[in-house]
């Protein structure tokens, strides 16, 4: 079974930046679609970013195109959440996951709902 261990999260300072990493276990990232979560006050399972092998672009929320870039390394079995131009609305609790089996669909990614979380990570934007 795919588990993830998310880390990277801190306090940072409205415009300032921060990477995410999301390293799996119990199975390579082939095949998997990966995407990038937040859990805010506002709202659960917010799908923030995902990506795939299967050749598609990366899926992007409005609320962060152009600032966040999703990334994977294979070789280290990790994704990564590259935050720029953080803004307090960014505040959350950011989490990985993938369905299993694997379907590399980040449109069924960022539809699906999870009824488990790993630890997640912790960003706080505030000045």
């Amino acid at each position: 079974q795919l588990q993830f261990v998310e880390a990277g999260g801190g306090l940072m300072q409205p415009g300032g930046s921060l990477r995410l990493s999301c390293t799996a276990s119990g199975s390579t990232l082939e095949n998997f679609a990966i995407g990038w979560f937040r859990h805010t006050p506002r709202a659960d399972n917010e799908p923030i970013a995902c990506i795939s092998d299967n050749g598609d672009e990366p899926y992007y929320d409005d609320s962060v195109a152009g600032r966040f870039t999703i990334s994977v390394d294979n070789n280290k079995n990790t994704v990564y959440l590259q935050m720029n131009t953080l803004q307090p609305e960014d505040t959350g609790v950011y989490y990985c996951a993938a369905p299993e089996p694997p379907l590399n669909s980040c449109n069924v990614t960022i539809a699906t709902i999870f009824p488990t979380w790993g630890q997640g990570t912790q960003v706080t934007v505030s000045s």
